[in-house]
């Protein structure tokens, strides 16, 4: 097994993990940026919508604050809120500085979205790319750093912890358990290697592939919260999934995201009888929160049985549409309709997980020497439900926070072991059961859907633990007899993932931003988390 030595691995290539690898990397430290697909491949790549951040006149801290309060439902930790809403701006500045070009109007003021639950025009867009063009300029920039090695096609399997050294027998006199190291499958050495380090960043994203229907790429499996969990990190709030309201609908059950920015510019919902519905949900109507947008079309498709909604943009012209949303128009109109003559079926769709490892303003985690970063990690931003285009501002905000912190361990911290455990095959075989990982991984994203959905109950989540129980003790079964491959060890995190989940929603016993139940409707007099200890 061959060993690399790093001063810290990051395991992701969103805008957390690369804005914090460069970071740490001009600082003179060795960093190995480990992604399972291609460097591009990421939520980021994905985010259409843009960064929420106070740049305008009109705009300030107390009225970006007030937004997301409200849209997180009384969960919201103040103190994050103000500190990442502060620091917004600055970090804006820097990524502009790495050639990112915000689109702009005509006097050369930033053209500024506005979405559901914002009171202002905020957000920050390249056209309705910004994740992409965000991608692109980090890229660059690591590209040209020689201190970052970025490895693709390169998959974490298990964190190496002191605990975890004594349990193989390595004596250590360290009192604390600290991460020292993981494991990783790569593919291009063609097996496991492992990568000794004094910090890890998780910025693995979420977990969206544990639903049937969802908006995340193919990659976000839930990685870095089953291992951080594995290792024995506290997580919490995993019951608060957003499914985005409006997710290109096609029979085949393919969902593209229709930005909620798209109603920012007046798109209206109407449901089977072309009615404008959302005057009957909220006060601000189609620009509501997305757990109340999302629950609206939930409601309004199973009055009638209809399977999806309508998007009415046809009051813009095909000109504006294409200039301002050319992602969204090309792919409309490659399905056969044109945005500016037909109204967009849309159904919601799995999107964001608010809830994650537990992560301080520091990005410290409960586990020394791991960090977290991004949609894995939480920090109490988002609260019960994310206000939109605060997740870029979020990851931007803790990566730089977190460079800091990781920069005073590396100075301090205890030395490394001289040697880790040899990874150890043992007496298994390739897999000649590909059928069963197939079969287990729709059967547990059916499941998900089916029963975690956006409205749930008691029952259904007890349904689900069940079937969950059961898809672990199988995948568990698999693991240990078969060699490690890609969608074995995806498959391993998203029951690990979807099971935590569950747990986190069974214990809470009231509905509350993303959290609906039939069984508990209604608020409990004291907003409180959810909290599953790490093993």
């Amino acid at each position: 097994m061959e060993t690399l030595d790093y001063d810290a691995v990051v395991i992701g290539s969103g805008i957390a993990g690369l804005s914090f690898a460069l970071r740490l990397a001009r600082r003179g430290r060795s960093v190995c940026v480990v992604t399972k697909k291609d460097s591009a491949e990421s939520n980021t790549n994905y985010a259409q919508g843009g960064i929420a951040a106070v740049t305008s006149a009109t705009d300030d801290f107390d009225l970006h604050v007030a937004d997301t309060l409200a849209a997180g439902d009384g969960l919201c930790d103040e103190e994050v809120v103000r500190a990442i809403v502060a620091e917004g701006p600055e970090r804006v500045r820097e990524i502009v500085e790495l050639g990112v070009e915000f689109s702009r109007l005509e006097g050369g003021d930033y053209s500024l979205g506005k979405e559901g639950g914002h009171s202002k025009r905020r957000v920050l867009h390249v056209q309705d790319m910004t994740g992409r063009a965000i991608e692109e300029a980090l890229l660059r920039a690591v590209a040209a750093e020689e201190r970052i090695s970025l490895r693709e096609h390169c998959m974490g399997i298990d964190l190496l912890t002191t605990r975890k050294l004594k349990k193989f027998g390595f004596h250590s006199e360290d009192p604390v358990n600290r991460v020292v190291g993981l494991y990783a499958y790569d593919r291009e050495a063609g097996g496991v290697i492992a990568l000794r380090c004094g910090a890890v960043l998780l910025a693995t994203g979420g977990a969206g592939q544990v639903y049937q229907f969802t908006t995340n790429p193919p990659i976000a499996t839930g990685d870095g919260i089953a291992m951080a969990y594995r290792a024995g990190a506290e997580v919490r709030n995993l019951e608060f999934v957003q499914f985005h309201p409006t997710a290109f609908f096609s029979p085949e059950g393919e969902r593209f995201l229709i930005s909620e920015a798209v109603r920012g510019e007046g798109a209206l919902l109407r449901n089977a009888d072309g009615e404008a519905f959302m005057e009957h949900y909220h006060p601000r109507r189609d620009l509501a929160p997305r757990d109340i947008v999302a629950r609206a079309i939930d409601a309004e498709m199973k009055r009638s049985g209809a399977r999806f909604v309508s998007l009415d943009l046809t009051a813009r012209s095909a000109g504006e549409i294409a200039a301002r949303f050319p992602a969204i128009d090309h792919h409309c109109r490659k399905h056969g309709y044109a945005p500016d003559k037909d109204w967009i079926p849309v159904v919601p769709a799995a999107h964001y997980l608010c809830g994650g490892v537990t992560t301080h303003l520091t990005g410290e985690t409960t586990l020394a020497g791991l960090y977290a970063c991004g949609e894995v990690a939480h920090t109490g931003l988002h609260g019960a439900n994310r206000l939109a285009s605060n997740s870029l501002l979020e990851a931007l905000v803790l990566a730089a926070r977190a460079v800091d912190t990781v920069e005073e361990r590396l100075a301090h911290a205890e030395p490394l072991p001289v040697n880790l455990p040899a990874w150890v095959d043992g007496n298994v075989s390739d897999s000649d059961e590909r059928v069963v990982l197939i079969h287990n991984w729709h059967e547990l994203r059916r499941t998900l859907w089916d029963y975690m959905g956006i409205v749930r109950s008691t029952k259904r989540l007890e349904r689900a633990r069940a079937r969950i129980e059961l898809l672990s003790r199988e995948i568990n079964d698999y693991y240990w007899n078969f060699r490690v491959e890609p969608m074995l060890l995806e498959l391993r995190n998203m029951v690990e993932v979807a099971g935590l989940m569950v747990a986190c929603a069974l214990q809470r016993k009231e509905s509350r931003g993303l959290h609906h139940t039939l069984d508990h409707p209604s608020h409990l007099p004291e907003a409180h988390d959810t909290v599953l200890q790490g093993r």
